[in-house]
């Protein structure tokens, strides 16, 4: 267990080591008991995190602040539309002042090329930690609770075990890649065989996919591409298909709408369900298109694991935050 954590930012998870990342998990199983229990767990108490939100949210900016109140503190929502975070004030005068008002500053900034350079500029500037949200190229909290339902699912030695992240289609807005990207880059460092599948045209940032290699080498797991959707799911463990924009093709939104119109087929149902292993896992980060990108009878279904998913997302925050900012 590490024990040096305060004051870390945490932006992304490979720049925590994988003893960090476990000690946030074994922290997060405890917090998760002690709720179940109704155990008091103040550990922030009179301790303020300001969470400054670029992009709309549901379960994020939900489980931050419950997450907050749990640990006896509070939580501000400070939103682009109703003050001037978005226009006026710097980076700079972010990290500075409120840094210097809150205990902690979490950030969701998802515009393309923007958002991570926007939050580690405040970052720099802060003499609080950082907590990414989400951004354009990471989505740590997503994936550090998606890593702790496959792990309650299937063990906490993970070699030998297959994920699929595979693109989707989706009718709605072209989404941040920000999902897939940290999926590839976690479940490589845990020993899990890898399969990144997608169409051509929906490939992800390369020196992400490098690192995933290079995680996959140190930790004996693998790394691979596929562009048959089927093909993705013969086998896994652990199918996790969602949409994400074509933003290394073209940034334009409407001409990656009309490259998404090629692949409406890329649904998962139940039928590519069952090419998985008996015992396979259904994720998704949520909200998902149904019936567009996954159907009902899977989302709804046995094999389904959202809801688990999502609520880890209050016990994986709750743990950064408690060894972050106490």
């Amino acid at each position: 267990m590490q024990t040096d954590l305060r004051g870390r930012d945490l932006i992304t998870t490979q720049e925590w080591s994988k003893e960090e990342i476990e000690t946030l998990l074994d922290v997060a199983w405890d917090l998760k008991r002690k709720r179940a229990l109704g155990e008091p767990h103040a550990y922030l108490r009179d301790k303020v995190l300001a969470m400054l939100f670029f992009f709309t949210s549901t379960r994020t900016r939900t489980s931050f602040e419950a997450g907050m109140a749990q640990l006896g503190g509070h939580a501000q929502f400070i939103d682009h539309t109703t003050t001037q975070i978005s226009h006026g004030d710097t980076a700079k005068e972010i990290g500075e002042i409120i840094g210097r008002y809150c205990d902690g500053i979490a950030i969701r900034q998802c515009d393309w090329k923007v958002g991570n350079q926007y939050i580690r500029d405040v970052a720099a500037a802060s003499r609080v930690p950082v907590l990414n949200m989400q951004c354009d190229v990471y989505h740590p909290f997503q994936i550090l609770a998606d890593l702790m339902t496959i792990m309650e699912k299937f063990g906490r030695d993970l070699r030998g075990k297959t994920i699929n992240v595979s693109w989707a289609y989706a009718s709605s807005y072209q989404k941040p890649i920000s999902v897939p990207q940290s999926l590839i880059l976690l479940m490589s460092r845990f020993g899990m065989n890898v399969r990144l599948t997608r169409p051509p045209e929906y490939k992800l940032m390369p020196d992400i996919v490098e690192q995933a290699r290079d995680n996959a080498k140190r930790s004996g797991g693998s790394f691979e591409i596929f562009e048959d959707f089927d093909e993705g799911f013969k086998g896994a463990d652990v199918v996790y298909p969602k949409s994400w924009g074509a933003m290394l093709t073209t940034e334009d939104p409407e001409e990656s709408a009309r490259i998404g119109q090629k692949y409406t087929d890329w649904i998962t149902d139940d039928r590519r369900m069952a090419l998985a292993a008996e015992h396979a896992i259904y994720m998704h980060c949520l909200p998902a298109d149904r019936n567009i990108e996954v159907t009902d009878s899977v989302i709804d279904g046995f094999q389904s694991v959202v809801y688990d998913e999502a609520e880890n997302r209050l016990h994986v925050q709750k743990a950064a935050m408690a060894l972050t900012m106490r």
